[in-house]
């Protein structure tokens, strides 16, 4: 009776916040007034280009004579079409004329007409109608003024302004909200909008956030154990210096590096090989997080380590392996036109090292000038020249070869010297014993020369020695040392001062030579103009431009890369691209005076880190103090007027207020977000950190390192005769190390979205999808270390259940069960137990087996793979 009359009272209150859910609903279901990053990103790269230089000659206004009424130089053309109507229709690309005539199915319709398009640039196109054709042109049809780039004024572009060092703001309550610079300068403008931090973490949340993020791994209970006993000041700053010290830091940040070098042991594309020795680059990324390499000459090596000057054999090895970042990306290694796939390899060369260094698409400027940021296409081929002075590839017949340089050691090189030795005695013994044969068969014969198969004449016992001794020839043949070798690239042996800018991104059609250069819109002063010498590449010179201290990119790039990566989200969001359609600094100043504190260290990435992790802001904890607010289906209100309030706040907030977070609306369930930094944002795990989470709390991962982890031999195909991957991912090592495949990943590295290994990723998605958690219940790995686990805890005689239950949680969640927990886990063993006695016999013990159970209940939740 309470209830009903609750409900009838509260009944006008519930209408009211359901009519607001579905306005708000509404309003974020409405297609967005501009196209997105990603759709304009998509459109630039892989669509413009394919119409400038397959079909505007014929259907632009440029076009000497326009061909069936069709313009595509706009989206109103295509959108009207021609005397056949129109060319597209935006969702169906099965119902779209324009995607008929380049499938080439309809013999009336084939376009481009002298010759179909390649099949990549056909699945481009359908998957661009598919996704609703987004097209930023919205200019009229009619001839437009070419867009001259004006570079004073795109230097006035916030990321193209020199590093400054702001001030330190300052905020109320300093003493209880600052521990280091970086508190004061996100306080500030929580204050302003009248809001505070969330409290200080607890310790076990902390140190799980901490031993994760600097890791990838989970707290052991020791390690628990021992940060809580201390109760010291220093007692977080000495965690970070432990895990910072700790090998497996550099496996973890290296994987972050990793993803932005696009690493992978396979070529994909046309001709899927493996890349055989990819994995030293991967080792050398490790290790040079691991020994805290300052980050400008780690940037000098990927990019010229060849002409850096080497004091000792195991420098130069260290440098020549450095370059792998020029030489692991995709390669069309069948592509029949030599000349285009250097230069689509040089392409892929500029836009990995514009994302990586500079966050900036510098590839949209191959065919035209970059339609948004200040980049012409002369630019382009500026760079270009640089890297077509560079040898990748050594042979660019079918199959292509890559470059690699030998990186053998003194012991490799005496290794193959003694096989060399022994191959030359054998073959000497071989020649005497011949020798000696023909010189016998010639006296006992009486003969002047000899027969034409002397062999068939030789003794037996002679003829069943020369059998052996080339036995073992051949037998030696087959053990020979490789010397070990890297992936990377050289100076080539022609040097060019200029190269021409390829028409609309065509080597066919040759305009204006260009000297070889950086962006002019990026240049420091008249050091960055400095000629290129004659007689190398120039890659040293750009590698020297990205690593100065004064450039306006290169530092704060990687700081706001760290910083992404320890929050989830950089202070520019889009972190791979600083450029006009790219996010702007939530905290400018604060990006800025972390990009100088960051030069002023000596580029020390763990320097970053202790600064960064020593914040009030990164040690808070991940509540939402009171903003969140929930509306269960059963109709049980928390939190009424909050809830109405917030979601009249979501309808009026402009989607630029960058201070807050626009609301989660379902039918059943209203959720509002803290302001960003308000709080430390909740974080799911990623998928090695999943995978090595399981075999750590198992206490199967076997923490070797480094090495060659990928089944296959170099250049061996990836797929055999019967289309079939053979790789496998059942090594107990962590997934750093298990092999990247270029379009066939790991099951569970696609359901946990690993970025693709084919471009740089500086940010990795996280989404929620029913196959997680379907993988986590079903997966084989989920299940082996469920049972691992439970028989860990069961050899513990010396421990009762509700002590091993605690052990359970501390390993998988770093922290105890609480009371009802244990009760009900007590009472699931039990019941299963019983169960399973019950039952036909198993492989497991009903004991056994009902643990297995609640361990993999325990590794399956979602406490396991998040973080607070």
């Amino acid at each position: 009776m309470r209830t009903a009359a609750l409900l009838r009272k509260i009944r006008p209150q519930l209408h009211a916040l359901f009519v607001l859910a579905c306005l708000a609903l509404a309003a974020s279901a409405a297609p967005p007034a501009e196209l997105t990053r990603e759709q304009l990103d998509f459109f630039e790269k892989r669509i413009r280009p394919v119409l400038v230089t397959r079909c505007y000659e014929c259907h632009s206004a440029d076009a000497k004579k326009l061909k069936g009424g069709l313009s595509l130089d706009t989206r109103d053309g295509l959108l009207k079409g021609g005397e056949s109507g129109p060319a597209l229709i935006p969702g169906q690309p099965d119902q779209s004329r324009l995607i008929e005539a380049v499938r080439y199915v309809n013999r009336d319709r084939q376009m481009p007409p002298k010759s179909a398009l390649p099949a990549d640039q056909i699945r481009d196109l359908e998957q661009w109608v598919k996704m609703g054709a987004p097209d930023p042109r919205q200019q009229p049809a009619a001839p437009v003024a070419k867009r001259e780039i004006d570079l004073e004024a795109g230097r006035q572009f916030w990321a193209f302004k020199p590093v400054v060092n702001p001030p330190v703001p300052q905020v109320r309550d300093a003493a209880k909200f600052v521990r280091n610079p970086i508190d004061a300068f996100i306080v500030a403008p929580l204050q302003a909008h009248g809001l505070t931090p969330a409290a200080p973490a607890d310790k076990r949340t902390l140190l799980r956030r901490a031993t994760f993020d600097l890791t990838g791994l989970p707290p052991t209970p020791a390690d628990i154990a021992n940060f809580l006993a201390d109760t010291s000041a220093d007692a977080f700053a000495r965690v970070i210096d432990r895990l910072l010290d700790s090998p497996q830091y550099g496996e973890r940040w290296g994987r972050h590096w990793l993803d932005v070098a696009r690493y992978a042991d396979s070529n994909g594309l046309d001709e899927n090989v493996a890349f055989g020795n990819a994995w030293r680059y991967r080792d050398y990324v490790i290790n040079s997080f691991n020994r805290d390499q300052p980050y400008d000459q780690f940037i000098l090596e990927q990019i010229a380590g060849d002409l850096l000057p080497a004091t000792t054999p195991e420098q130069k090895h260290h440098r020549l392996t450095a370059l792998g970042f020029l030489c692991i990306g995709p390669k069309l290694l069948a592509e029949p036109d030599k000349v285009k796939l250097e230069m689509d390899l040089i392409d892929e060369q500029i836009e990995t090292l514009g994302r990586a260094f500079l966050g900036m698409t510098l590839g949209c400027a191959r065919c035209h000038d970059h339609k948004f940021d200040p980049i012409p296409t002369a630019d382009y081929y500026a760079l270009a020249g640089i890297f077509k002075s560079t040898r990748t590839m050594d042979d660019l017949k079918t199959i292509a070869k890559w470059h690699e340089p030998v990186v053998a050691t003194a012991a490799d090189l005496a290794a193959q010297a003694a096989y060399n030795e022994k191959i030359a005695a054998q073959k000497n013994s071989v020649s005497n014993l011949v020798a000696t044969a023909n010189q016998t068969l010639l006296t006992e014969k009486k003969l002047t020369a000899l027969p034409k198969n002397p062999e068939t004449q030789y003794p037996t016992n002679t003829l069943a020695e020369l059998k052996t001794l080339r036995a073992a020839i051949a037998s030696l043949e087959k053990e020979s040392p490789e010397l070990p070798s890297t992936m990377g690239v050289t100076e080539s042996t022609n040097i060019l001062a200029t190269l021409p800018i390829h028409i609309r991104g065509s080597h066919l059609n040759l305009g204006q030579p260009i000297a070889r250069g950086v962006p002019q819109v990026m240049t420091i002063a008249a050091k960055s103009r400095a000629p290129f010498p004659a007689q190398q590449s120039g890659r040293l010179e750009l590698a020297r431009w990205l690593a100065d201290a004064e450039h306006p990119l290169t530092a704060r790039v990687m700081v706001n890369r760290i910083w992404r990566w320890h929050f989830g989200t950089g202070l520019v969001p889009s972190t791979d691209n600083f450029g006009a359609l790219g996010d702007r600094p939530t905290h400018p100043e604060l990006l800025d005076w972390l990009a100088h504190r960051f030069v002023a260290d000596g580029w020390s990435v763990k320097a970053m880190h202790r600064l960064v992790m020593s914040s009030a802001t990164y040690q808070q904890g991940a509540g939402g103090r009171g903003r969140e607010a929930v509306i269960s289906k059963e109709g049980v209100i928390s939190n009424q007027s909050l809830v109405i309030s917030a979601a009249t706040t979501a309808l009026n907030t402009q989607p630029t207020n960058l201070l807050t977070s626009p609301p989660l609306i379902t039918p059943s369930l209203l959720i509002t977000s803290p302001p960003p930094l308000a709080s430390f944002p909740l974080r799911r795990l990623e998928a090695e950190e999943i995978r090595d989470a399981l075999l750590a709390v198992a206490g199967r991962l076997d923490l070797a390192m480094g090495g060659k982890t990928i089944q296959l031999k170099n250049r061996e195909f990836v797929f055999n005769h019967t289309s079939r991957d053979l790789t496998t991912y059942d090594s107990p090592r962590r997934a750093l190390y298990l092999p990247i495949i270029r379009n066939r990943l790991y099951d569970l590295f696609e359901q946990f979205d690993y970025p693709d290994p084919a471009v740089p990723t500086g940010s990795r998605n996280s989404t929620t999808v029913a196959p997680q958690a379907l993988l986590m219940m079903n997966s084989e790995l989920v299940s082996q270390c469920a049972t691992a686990l439970a028989t860990q805890l069961l050899i513990r005689s010396e421990l009762t259940d509700p002590e091993r239950l605690h052990l359970a949680y501390t390993k998988a969640y770093g922290r105890p069960p609480t009371d009802r927990e244990i009760t009900r886990a007590q009472a699931f063993l039990q019941r299963f137990e019983q169960t399973a006695t019950n039952r036909e016999p198993t492989a497991k013990e009903p004991r056994t087996e009902a643990w297995s159970a609640l361990c993999q209940t325990i590794l399956a939740a979602n406490e396991f793979i998040y973080l607070n």
